[in-house]
C-alpha cells in the first residue's frame, strides 16, 4: 500500500494498524494525516510508547496521556483514581483521535490498561471508549522489554526461558485489539534506503532467510572494522547499558574542561529509593562538562523537552549552576533537577531528584529506534533479543553508511511469532487495499467530510498534499546532480560549509560547490548552530 492509499484510509475515520519495514514513511504518512486533522479543526492526541518515539511525532509518552505511568495492572481503586484526576479526564474525554507510535513496544496489558482508562472517563463500553485509534509500528523491531521482576522467578533458567517466550508480549494479543476491528495499512515504499543490495540484505532477515553460508554474510562480513579510530565522529550503537557507559564515559574524559557532579538526592525507605535509582536513567552521580552530548531522561511540558530529547551542554547557569543544553532544534534549555517518585493511596511514599540528563554519544539499540542515519558504528556481538539487530542494521541508509565490530547469530533472527502474524497483517492489508479501490472519489470524500464532522471539526478548503503528489525523484538522477546526496558529511567537508557560510556565500552556491542539495546543506547549518 503507498502512501497516499493509507492517507485515504486514515481520513474516513477507520480505526487503522498503520505498518511497514523500516523507512517506509510510517511517521511522515502520521505526521500528514496530523497535518490534515489540524487544518479541519481537529486536534489529534499524539503519544508514544517511549520518549524518543514521542520526539520523533511531536507528542507525549502514552503512559503520561493515560495517567498510567509504570503500572503492569491496574486495580479498580487506581483506575478510578486515574480516571478523577483532573488532568486525564480533560484530554481523554476531549480527545476525538488518538495516536500511538512505536506500538511494538507496548505490552498487550499496557494497551488494555489504556483502553479500561478511556472507557472509564469516557463512559463508554466502546473500544478506547469510542475513540478513533492510529496504532503505528513494526513488530519485526523491538518488542517490550520484560523486566526481571516479570520472570518466573521460582523456576530454573530453562523454564524462566520458557515462561518468557509463551507468555503474552504484543500489543496484537491484547484483548482490544480484535475488539477495536482495526484495518492494516501495510506501506510497502522505501524512503531510507536506495541500496538494492542492502535492501535485500534487510529483507532476507525481515523473512528470516538470512544465508549464513551466502552472499548475506558475505556482504556483513565487508563491512566489519578492526580499527575505530577514524570512526569516532559517527553514532556508536550497542546492545547493553555498559557498552554505552563506556564510550560515553571515554568520550568525556577527552573534553579539556572543568567538569560539574550533580549527586542524586533520596527520600524515603531504602528499598524503594534503591528501585526507582534503577529505573532512573540519569546515574546517581551525572558528570558533566561544556560540550558533552546528552540527552533528557524526563518529560517536561513547561520547559516543553520529553525523556529523549537530545543536545549539548553550552554553559552552566551563573546563579544556580544546573547545565545549560542546545537541543538539536536550536532551543536553549535549562535543565534543573526533577523528582521520580513512588506512591500509594495518593500519598508520596519515596522520591529521588536529580538533573534529568546522560550522556549520549554512544546510545543503545532501544534508543536508536525510529532514527536514520547516515553512518554508525555496531557493536551488536551482545545482541540479545529477536529483532535488535535488525533495528540497528536498518538504522543506516545504504551498506557503506554500516561499520560493524562485531555481531552474533542472534542479530540476524526475528521473532517466529512475529513472522507468523505478519503473514495475516500483509493479507489484511491487501483486503483493505482493494475494498477501497472500489469506491470511487466522491464517495471517498463524502466518508472524510462525515468524520471531520463527527469529529467535531469545521470542514476547510486547505488542500493537503498527498505523499504520492509529492515530487518523486529518480536516485540515479539524484546523483548525477548532487554526487554527496547520501553521503556522509565529512569533517573538511563542515569546515569548508562553515568557511563559506561564514564568508556571506549563498546558500545555492555553497550546495552548488559541494555537490549537496539545498536542504542538506541548511540542515548542516542549523546542526552547527548558524542557522535558525
Amino acid at each position: 500500500m503507498t502512501q497516499a492509499e493509507a492517507l485515504n484510509i486514515l481520513k474516513t475515520g477507520a480505526n487503522v494498524f498503520l505498518t511497514g519495514e523500516p523507512g517506509s514513511g510510517k511517521t511522515h504518512t502520521v505526521n500528514e494525516f496530523v497535518r490534515y486533522l489540524k487544518s479541519q479543526g481537529v486536534e489529534p492526541a499524539i503519544t508514544a510508547s517511549t520518549g524518543i518515539a514521542a520526539t520523533h511525532i511531536g507528542g507525549m509518552t502514552i503512559h503520561s496521556w493515560a495517567g498510567i505511568g509504570i503500572k503492569r495492572y491496574l486495580s479498580k481503586y487506581e483506575l478510578d483514581k486515574i480516571a478523577t484526576n483532573e488532568r486525564v479526564h480533560k484530554r481523554v474525554s476531549r480527545a476525538r483521535v488518538l495516536i500511538i507510535d512505536e506500538i511494538s513496544m507496548l505490552g498487550p496489558d499496557t494497551l488494555d490498561m489504556i483502553d479500561a482508562v478511556c472507557r472509564t472517563v469516557r463512559r463508554s463500553h466502546e473500544p478506547f471508549g469510542g475513540l478513533t485509534v492510529l496504532l503505528v509500528g513494526d513488530f519485526f523491531q523491538l518488542p517490550p522489554v520484560v523486566k526481571r521482576e516479570e520472570l518466573n522467578e521460582d523456576a530454573d533458567l530453562e523454564e524462566s526461558r520458557l515462561f518468557t517466550q509463551e507468555r503474552a508480549r504484543f500489543a496484537y494479543q491484547s484483548s482490544v485489539w480484535a475488539r477495536a476491528n482495526l484495518l492494516t495499512c501495510y506501506l510497502h515504499e522505501q524512503y531510507r534506503q536506495d541500496d538494492q543490495v542492502f535492501l535485500n540484505l534487510l529483507g532476507a532477515i525481515r523473512r528470516n532467510e538470512f544465508d549464513f553460508d551466502g552472499e548475506h554474510l558475505e556482504h556483513v562480513e565487508k563491512r566489519k572494522v578492526s580499527n575505530s579510530e577514524n570512526l569516532e565522529h559517527i553514532p556508536q550503537l550497542y546492545a547493553h547499558n555498559i557498552d554505552v557507559d563506556r564510550v560515553n564515559t571515554g568520550k568525556l574524559a577527552q573534553i579539556k574542561s572543568d567538569e560539574r557532579m550533580f549527586e542524586m538526592y533520596a527520600e524515603g525507605p531504602e528499598h524503594m529509593t534503591e528501585a526507582l535509582a534503577r529505573g532512573c536513567l540519569s546515574p546517581e552521580k551525572l558528570i558533566l562538562k561544556v560540550g558533552a552530548a546528552v540527552m533528557c531522561t524526563k518529560n517536561n511540558q513547561k520547559e516543553r523537552f520529553v525523556n529523549g530529547t537530545l543536545g549539548t551542554v553550552r554553559a552552566f547557569d551563573k546563579t544556580s549552576g544546573y547545565p545549560i543544553i542546545k537541543t538539536r532544534s536550536g532551543r536553549n534549555i535549562l535543565i534543573e533537577p526533577m523528582e521520580w517518585t513512588v506512591e500509594e493511596n495518593g500519598k508520596v511514599k519515596a522520591r529521588i531528584r536529580q538533573v534529568p540528563l546522560r550522556l549520549s554519544w554512544a546510545i543503545t539499540v532501544h534508543k536508536s529506534q525510529g532514527m536514520s542515519m547516515d553512518a554508525a558504528l555496531m557493536d551488536l556481538s551482545n545482541v540479545f533479543e529477536h529483532g535488535q539487530g535488525y533495528v540497528a542494521l536498518s538504522r543506516v541508509r545504504r551498506l557503506d553508511g554500516l561499520h560493524l565490530l562485531g555481531w552474533n547469530e542472534r542479530t540476524f533472527q526475528v521473532h517466529p511469532h512475529v513472522l507468523e502474524r505478519d503473514v495475516a497483517f500483509r493479507a489484511n492489508s491487501e483486503e483493505t487495499q482493494a475494498t477501497f479501490a472500489k469506491l470511487d472519489r466522491s464517495e471517498l470524500e463524502k466518508m472524510h467530510s462525515n468524520f471531520v464532522r463527527a469529529s467535531g471539526g469545521k470542514l476547510s478548503n486547505l488542500a493537503v498534499k498527498p505523499p504520492s503528489e509529492k515530487k518523486s525523484y529518480d536516485v540515479a538522477s539524484l546523483r548525477t546532480k548532487y554526487p554527496k546526496a547520501y553521503q556522509a558529511w565529512e569533517s573538511e567537508e563542515d569546515g569548508k560549509l562553515i568557511q563559506m557560510h561564514n564568508s556571506g556565500i549563498k546558500i545555492s552556491e555553497i550546495a552548488k560547490e559541494l555537490g549537496r542539495k539545498t536542504g542538506s546543506i541548511t540542515s548542516r547549518l542549523r546542526k552547527h548552530g548558524l542557522m535558525k
